[in-house]
């Protein structure tokens, strides 16, 4: 395989079309069908899919684009870097789930470094998102949770896709709610007394298994729950409907406010807090110091 055929691939699959991506290559349309005909024949499988309605991407064919994006993308930077002597910017990117600590953790990491030489990204999304944005390089971090649940899935997941977990702490179960609501000063709630209150509960949007939720002990039965997908909305129906959600109570101020508390649950669940990366590849100067930064403020509170 060459760069060349990685060059064609992608781009067939960009413009859904042989032809406009023979036209954007500058080359024959036979001569890119042969290159990839060549191309499916060394790998041993159909990259796309052809008919009269255009071009397809065979699901053998999806995995095989997002190696073949990322060896175009670094082909791409060095070219720039070395060759044409471009000065990119510097990048570091981390997925999350919906953890105000690991927001604020990336916060701190921007006040260390000069955005005139970096460029930084921050993805708040669902958990399927976290482990694709870290397998496809599009985050070099995934922060998000296991426990005695979801483990052995989430760790098959990981290795089916070239990922390792870390842990970074484990911590039990709190119940996050507005200081304004009925149970907000009590030392510790039992789950009994959340039945007569609406869970909320993160949306997974189309991989909703409960190996995907967000929230703890997401199988037990809930009278009444509501899935929202940002944490603002999440904080302004804990606020109208008395709502609450499970998670880790590592909770930030500075940017929820003072108007939520974090009380302890009785239960004896743990949840370890870690982080997803390439596996056997070392984090950056920029993710190390992100990584350090969580766990000095775990280690503070």
């Amino acid at each position: 395989m060459t760069l060349t055929q990685a060059i064609y691939a992608v781009k067939i699959a960009e413009t859904k079309s042989m032809n406009k991506a023979a036209m954007e290559l500058y080359v024959s349309q036979p001569a890119l069908s042969g290159a990839i005909h060549e191309l499916e024949e060394e790998i041993g499988c159909e990259i796309f899919i052809r008919s009269n309605r255009g071009i397809a991407v065979t699901t053998e064919g999806q995995e095989f684009l997002s190696y073949a994006r990322q060896m175009v993308e670094i082909h791409n930077m060095m070219e720039d870097r070395f060759i044409l002597r471009k000065e990119n910017k510097k990048k570091f990117s981390v997925s999350m789930q919906h953890y105000s600590f690991a927001v604020e953790a990336f916060i701190e990491l921007g006040k260390r470094f000069s955005m005139n030489e970096y460029e930084l990204a921050v993805h708040e999304t669902k958990t399927s998102e976290v482990i694709e944005n870290v397998k496809n390089y599009k985050s070099e971090i995934g922060i998000l949770y296991t426990n005695n649940y979801n483990e052995k899935a989430l760790n098959k997941i990981f290795a089916e896709n070239e990922l390792e977990f870390i842990p970074l702490f484990d911590c039990g179960i709190c119940v996050y709610i507005s200081a304004t609501h009925p149970l907000a000063g009590k030392k510790e709630i039992a789950f009994e007394e959340l039945a007569d209150y609406p869970c909320l509960s993160f949306e997974q949007g189309e991989k909703n298994s409960f190996y995907f939720a967000e929230e703890v002990l997401s199988t037990l039965e809930y009278r009444q729950i509501i899935k929202a997908d940002d944490r603002a909305t999440m904080l302004n129906l804990m606020s109208g409907m008395n709502g609450y959600t499970l998670c880790s109570g590592i909770i930030y101020g500075d940017l929820n406010g003072g108007n939520y508390v974090s009380i302890p649950l009785k239960s004896d669940d743990i949840m370890t807090i870690g982080y997803i990366k390439r596996k056997n590849m070392p984090l950056s100067r920029m993710g190390a110091e992100y990584i350090e930064i969580i766990k000095k403020a775990k280690a503070s509170r």
